[in-house]
């Protein structure tokens, strides 16, 4: 039976609490630092974020730089 006090937005802050639960606050704000030093992200849109949409351009992220990272170490050819 439903029961007043679990209202949506209990279940909302459960979901976020669940969804960052891989994140360690320290790893959240070293990501934060590196988005917005080396990447031009502002910190208001990092926060604005819902945490799954924030993991999916982080995950983007890493795979650009590693792709960028293969280039620049891969060896020059000569023409």
């Amino acid at each position: 039976m439903w029961n007043k006090r679990h209202k949506n937005t209990g279940r909302v802050g459960r979901f976020f609490r669940i969804g960052l639960s891989h994140d360690s606050l320290a790893n959240h704000y070293t990501v934060n630092f590196a988005m917005i030093q080396h990447h031009n992200w502002n910190l208001t849109e990092l926060e604005n974020m819902i945490p799954f949409e924030r993991q999916i351009y982080v995950d983007m992220l890493m795979e650009h730089v590693e792709e960028e990272n293969d280039k620049m170490n891969q060896p020059k050819r000569s023409h």
